[in-house]
């Protein structure tokens, strides 16, 4: 995105920083904005984000191949998320997909759209797809309900998180119907980019700025790509084995490592939830070094305010650190206390011959 959201111009609109720079991170009330997008009465301006189309007649045998997840076979309006991975296994690109029968539309980081064209434009051959940067012409409303106010026509992409999808496996370490992803339900919708002020309007309904859904996706324990991720993250580290991986499809890039680590060994760190100590009137920087007893063991990837639970972060940490360990975060000067909340399980991994264990497959 190369111009500021025009829904900045709504009152009280306070523009964000970093990946969430030109969206509003609030219009005011932050705590309020939240419960109104919690309980589906608000949408939220993503209008940061990157699109990019593949159409063709072979979009999706040829994306199906390059990426992660099994495409084969995708319904017009069902959602999917897919990766694409480095020889490695490393997560190069994180994508939400939807497919409306004619064209692939895929959801990405803004600053990941204009790569992720290019990469796939490189990657064609003699392929029937035609890739392109719609980024310009497509923006993205977030929200946690349907939203019929759209009209039947809009494209919509909903999360298939946390559910456990065909040929995915859960590395988390409770049941599938406890896990807290369960209490937020999340689709993208794509509007027309010049349409945008008209069609939030249209809805009747309040918006919510940046600030509000990353707390919800904070303690939705849902990882975002620029954020859980960094050059050396694999999808077992963040539990994107339940949605974005197919453990039985044929090959692509990065798979050998993908059934490797799943197999035969452990990813050598993992996601976990921080309940922060409230007393502070500051929150630690994204970045922040996660301490246990004096030794750095991971890093702060995210951190929120939520409107019921008060500060939380999501950090990644080595696989190693005790689940039931006490942590701080330190900031600079500031030290935060941080309660954990196993998301990724310390012995996920290894399931060959594993009789018992956090880790769940499929029902």
């Amino acid at each position: 995105m190369t111009t500021p959201s025009p829904l900045l111009d709504r009152p009280g609109a306070v523009e964000g920083g970093g990946a969430d720079a030109q969206v509003a991170s609030h219009y005011g009330d932050p705590f309020r904005e939240q419960r109104l997008l919690m309980d589906g009465h608000a949408v939220v301006d993503l209008s940061n984000r990157g699109v990019v189309t593949v159409s063709g007649p072979d979009r999706l045998s040829w994306l199906n191949t390059l990426s992660s997840q099994l495409l084969l076979g995708l319904r017009p309006g069902q959602s999917s998320e897919t990766l694409l991975l480095t020889v490695q296994g490393r997560i190069e690109f994180s994508i939400h997909l939807v497919d409306d029968g004619a064209t692939a539309w895929l959801i990405t980081e803004g600053g990941e759209a204009a790569p992720l064209a290019a990469w796939l434009d490189r990657m064609k051959f003699m392929l029937r797809v035609e890739v392109t940067d719609a980024t310009e012409a497509w923006a993205v409303l977030g929200a946690t309900r349907a939203l019929p106010e759209l009209g039947d026509d809009v494209i919509a992409w909903e999360d298939p998180w946390p559910a456990i999808g065909v040929g995915g496996y859960a590395y988390s370490t409770i049941g599938d119907g406890e896990h807290p992803g369960r209490e937020r339900p999340w689709f993208e919708y794509l509007v027309p980019r010049d349409a945008l002020d008209a069609v939030v309007t249209g809805t009747g309904l309040a918006l919510a700025g940046s600030l509000a859904a990353e707390a919800l996706r904070i303690a939705a324990w849902r990882p975002r790509a620029g954020f859980e991720t960094d050059e050396k993250t694999i999808p077992h580290e963040l539990d994107l084995m339940r949605t974005a991986v197919h453990l039985a499809k044929g090959c692509y890039k990065g798979q050998e490592t993908v059934a490797r680590v799943h197999n035969l060994g452990h990813p050598p760190r993992r996601l976990t939830f921080l309940h922060l100590d409230g007393s502070q009137h500051t929150l630690p920087a994204m970045g922040s070094p996660v301490l246990s007893e004096g030794r750095t063991v991971g890093r702060v990837t995210s951190v929120g305010h939520h409107y019921e639970m008060g500060p939380i972060a999501l950090a990644v940490l080595k696989r190693s650190v005790d689940a039931t360990a006490d942590l701080l975060v330190q900031d600079g000067e500031e030290m935060y206390a941080a309660g954990q909340e196993v998301i990724v399980a310390p012995d996920a991994g290894q399931v060959v011959g594993r009789a018992t264990g956090f880790l769940r497959g499929p029902r």
